[in-house]
């Protein structure tokens, strides 16, 4: 199985806020949102052609793993790490 997480890089600010945002999940669900937004953020980006995470990659990858009975709290959480969420939320 090839590797998913081959070394990219990670924008500095969108990981900024990404770490924060990270802080304020609670405790319970907060290693496998990191879990599956470390992998998921990563293949986004190499989806769009681009050798590093940014702000779109975060949100689209929150928006794709976090099962839809935490859409509220994740919309409180994107906003209040300064994630401009609205304009990569799906249709």
């Amino acid at each position: 199985m090839p590797d998913t997480q081959t070394k990219i890089e990670w924008e500095s600010g969108a990981r900024q806020k990404y770490e924060t945002m990270i802080t304020r999940i609670p405790l319970f669900h907060r290693e496998i949102a990191k879990a599956v937004v470390d992998k998921r953020a990563p293949l986004l980006a190499q989806e769009r052609g681009s050798g590093r995470v940014e702000e779109q990659d975060i949100v689209r990858a929150f928006f794709f793993e976090v099962p839809m009975t935490f859409y509220s709290l994740m919309i409180r959480l994107l906003q209040d790490a300064g994630f401009d969420y609205r304009k990569y939320e799906p249709k």
